[in-house]
């Protein structure tokens, strides 16, 4: 016998629901409710029972291409049964229930593992493994027993081939999947399965318009250090240079890092400090290799601007001031680019530059002025910063970095900021200043467009604050 007809929101569903324009019609009651009245769950079991037949022949064409001329109909009737499911999840855990009993999800992803196994490219196929992303997507959202059963069906391998498909679209919903079912417990599995950790970053890179992408790396990878750390250590450079991109975005967003995210950006900056002071030998090298690795050396710069951001949050600063051999480095680094600045093939003047794959501009744009940022922040009333940058030399060279530089933007403006910094309470290195400007080795004009001047007093050279210093 015949089922009777099903009622959804006061319309008669046409039963047996067994061909497209049926579907279609349910398809589009879903779409059009209103208060998301739930539906019968025999409604769905005769979905599913299209989604199994129609399903039949797709397994056909991929044990024997020859057959894929002849999925159409299927594929129509396919895209249909996602919609409708997907429609009639939207905001009704009633449904998503009685959907995922039927053993739907399990269905659902064996059908997208065979179109991924389809080597045809047919516009109907496309849309049917979207829509199919879609449904999954949806079924999961808001409920935590969907997003288990999906997780269980589809991770690793649903992930491993839809994060680097070629349609943006099928890239998209898979993140969408992801991010909805991704907790603190799912989190540790991603460890093991860096190459999807790593798609996601591949993924930001070539749409970095995507939300979903975006979310999955700011909302859970940032929150991981342990998964960041194993992350870094096997991506490529531009792939690293597109994660400290977002760790960029999330210090310096509209909203301030909370109480629960210091914990974690401390070991983040650990990672960043750690890293810079093993590494910016590659910049270094910059300074006399002219075939050194651009991307590289890009990746390293990109920690720099990281570390001055970083540096720039009073609970991370803390913990970088005393960090073993960064500001060594930092100084280290900044004499050797500022010894190469004088040379016009550098790529450390303001005309040098070496271009690598990809987007990739000048490498030592605004190296300088970054360097000397974060001196002056690491100086930031910390009395033995201040001295270790004495005992190295670091003030004159600061000093002899005051000039323009096109390929540093605010140059003058980032030495004022680290001078004051290193003279703030600070008598010995004010001293320091004030001697070299008696000898020569200071320009005193200079010094007064820096906000400085120096006053003699008996036999004592006092340096002070002129009464109106240039805006910083």
């Amino acid at each position: 016998p015949r089922p009777p007809p099903a009622r959804l929101s006061g319309v008669m569903v046409p039963a047996p629901i067994q061909d497209l324009e049926a579907l279609r019609a349910l398809t589009a009651l879903f779409k059009e409710q209103r208060n998301r009245e739930t539906a019968p769950r025999t409604i769905f079991q005769r979905v599913l029972d299209i989604l199994k037949k129609s399903s039949h022949a797709v397994e056909l064409a991929c044990r024997d291409p020859s057959q894929a001329e002849h999925l159409a109909s299927s594929l129509q009737l396919i895209t249909e049964c996602f919609r409708c499911l997907r429609n009639a999840c939207i905001e009704c855990p009633v449904n998503q229930n009685s959907i995922r009993n039927l053993d739907t999800i399990g269905v659902a992803v064996d059908l997208i593992f065979l179109f991924r196994e389809l080597r045809v490219e047919q516009e109907s196929l496309l849309t049917a493994f979207r829509c199919g992303l879609q449904f999954l997507g949806n079924i999961a959202s808001r409920n935590e027993d969907s997003q288990s059963i999906v997780w269980v069906h589809a991770f690793p391998e649903l992930f491993l081939s839809c994060l680097n498909h070629p349609d943006k679209k099928i890239v998209a919903y898979s993140s969408m999947i992801l991010f909805t079912s991704l907790n603190s417990e799912r989190m540790k599995e991603l460890e093991e399965n860096l190459n999807i950790a790593i798609d996601v970053i591949e993924a930001h890179q070539k749409q970095p318009e995507s939300e979903w992408p975006f979310l999955i790396i700011t909302d859970h990878f940032l929150k991981s250090p342990e998964l960041v750390k194993a992350m870094y250590a096997k991506m490529s450079s531009q792939e690293r240079v597109t994660l400290l991109d977002l760790i960029i975005a999330k210090l310096v967003g509209d909203e301030p890092l909370t109480k629960d995210d210091i914990p974690v950006f401390l070991s983040h900056a650990e990672l960043i400090a750690s890293t810079f002071v093993d590494r910016c030998e590659l910049v270094a090298r910059l300074t006399s290799e002219q075939h050194a690795d651009g991307e590289e050396a890009l990746a390293t710069i990109r920690l720099l601007d990281v570390l001055c951001e970083m540096t720039a949050n009073t609970d991370l600063l803390s913990y970088l001031q005393v960090f073993p051999g960064l500001l060594e480095r930092v100084i280290d680094l900044l004499r050797l680019i500022h010894v190469a600045g004088n040379d016009p093939a550098s790529v450390f003047s303001s005309s040098g530059c070496i271009r690598a794959e990809g987007d990739v501009s000048s490498v030592g744009e605004g190296v300088k002025s970054h360097l000397i940022r974060l001196i002056g922040n690491l100086c930031y009333k910390n009395k033995d910063n201040q001295d270790k940058v004495s005992e190295l030399d670091g003030i004159p060279l600061i000093l002899d970095s005051c000039s323009i530089d096109d390929s540093n933007p605010f140059l003058t403006q980032w030495v004022v900021y680290a001078i004051r910094n290193l003279t703030e309470d600070n008598s010995q290195n004010q001293d320091l200043i004030a001697k070299m400007e008696e000898q020569g080795l200071a320009d005193a004009s200079l010094l007064k467009k820096m906000g400085f001047e120096v006053e003699k007093r008996g036999d004592k050279l006092i340096l002070k604050p002129t009464s109106d210093p240039p805006p910083l």
